[in-house]
């Protein structure tokens, strides 16, 4: 087929009776050439994996981005129970929970030194305590029965070859990314047991949002990894017979979407780390005006955008009414006509609904004052319309500009 296909670009490149030397079609045949030779190891890349291998691979991907995204439902009902300054000491192995009652009671002092229990909750009973201790107990478990449901399989599937060579490497990343993640998660508890950081009887203790939204990002793009890679070994995108300019234009602004997003959906962070969902609670006015008189109440003004709940909830409106257009757009068009893969249709589609349902599930929380359970599916529902987004590139993988 490869034969086949480098005549037929030398016919209509160079057509016969020009009287042409060999020596001026040589450069071409290994420019050509080359270009193929770098196709077909794109196309064999996964085939390299034996078929058993491409199975429990794929699964065991499949899994860990699973597992990825239960740490993140469990982290956002961890940060909407107010559970994650409970534990006020972090192990890299974890210990064992408290059993006794002196056991208890001694956890309930540890936590009576810091800013949350002093500032804030000094009414605490030590059952209360219990519940935010296993919550926060239960997102950190997780973190680390990721980290063991990764390692001890990588290390089988490396040692069966069951890794090609570019897998090998998004492993290491992935391996890097979990332990990245679980010190990324104590730096940012630390910042809530911080005392410098609370001074004033106004102030809040809770987690930097900065570090929150590192925290949640880095989750994010170890979920993005851990799909696209199992697509990649499972169901490698189709291909297409003829690449046009409108869906290679297509394609880009798939991606464009993708990235917007993932931006919107760190944004959320800064919403949850401020609890800007509980300024106003109206919608589509800020209580009675299109354009809150304290959106910029803070100086210099840069600290707004990250700092001022007002700013920070205005911006994440903004962010999804766009979002919301752009995943619109990418459905609408893809029913245009426009020549894709098959499964392409079908993920744009997915992704238009999503969209739409995320963004009834954010007005929902809103109106509603934040209740915990519709603000855990708010946050899942970002994951998953970037889930969706992912599927659609993935799809596209092969809508790119055909050799010259």
């Amino acid at each position: 087929m490869s034969a086949v296909f480098l005549i037929s670009k030398l016919s209509r490149s160079f057509p016969l009776g020009r009287g042409l030397k060999l020596t001026q079609i040589q450069p071409y045949i290994r420019r050509t050439t080359t270009t193929l030779a770098q196709e077909h190891v794109q196309r064999v890349a996964v085939d390299e994996i034996p078929t058993v291998g491409k199975k429990w691979v794929g699964r065991w991907l499949f899994g860990c981005s699973g597992m990825v995204f239960g740490a993140v439902v469990i982290g956002g009902l961890t940060r909407l129970t107010e559970s994650g300054l409970s534990m006020t000491d972090w192990h890299l192995f974890g210990k064992r929970p408290p059993i006794t009652q002196a056991d208890w009671e001694r956890e309930f002092e540890q936590y009576k030194a810091y800013p949350e229990f002093q500032m804030k909750n000094q009414d605490i009973s030590l059952q209360d305590f219990k519940f935010i201790w296993w919550m926060e107990y239960g997102h950190r478990q997780w973190g680390r029965t990721i980290g063991t449901c990764f390692l001890l399989p990588a290390a089988y599937f490396w040692h069966k070859g069951w890794f090609t060579r570019a897998l090998k490497k998004r492993v290491i990343a992935c391996g890097l990314l979990i332990g990245c993640q679980g010190l990324l998660g104590w730096y940012m508890v630390k910042s809530g047991l911080e005392k410098e950081r609370f001074q004033e009887p106004s102030d809040v203790p809770r987690v930097s949002q900065y570090r929150l939204a590192s925290h949640l990002g880095m989750a994010f793009v170890l979920y993005s990894l851990f799909l696209w890679n199992g697509l990649e070994v499972v169901y490698p995108a189709q291909g297409i017979k003829q690449v046009t300019a409108q869906a290679r234009k297509f394609r880009k602004f798939a991606h464009m979407t993708k990235g917007w997003v993932f931006i919107t959906a760190l944004s959320g962070a800064l919403v949850a780390g401020l609890d800007a969902g509980l300024v106003y609670n109206s919608f589509p006015k800020f209580a009675d005006r299109w354009i809150p008189s304290d959106l910029l109440a803070f100086s210099p003004t840069l600290r707004n955008f990250t700092e001022n709940p007002t700013t920070v909830q205005f911006d994440h409106r903004i962010l999804g009414t766009v979002a919301l257009c752009m995943a619109t757009a990418v459905t609408v068009w893809s029913r245009r006509g426009v020549k894709l893969p098959p499964r392409a249709y079908t993920a744009a589609t997915a992704l238009g609904a999503m969209a739409w349902t995320q963004v009834g599930l954010g007005i929902s929380t809103l109106l509603l004052y934040v209740p915990t359970a519709l603000a855990a599916m708010h946050q899942s529902g970002s994951l998953l319309t970037l889930s969706f987004a992912i599927w659609l590139t993935h799809e596209l993988r092969h809508v790119k500009k055909l050799p010259k």
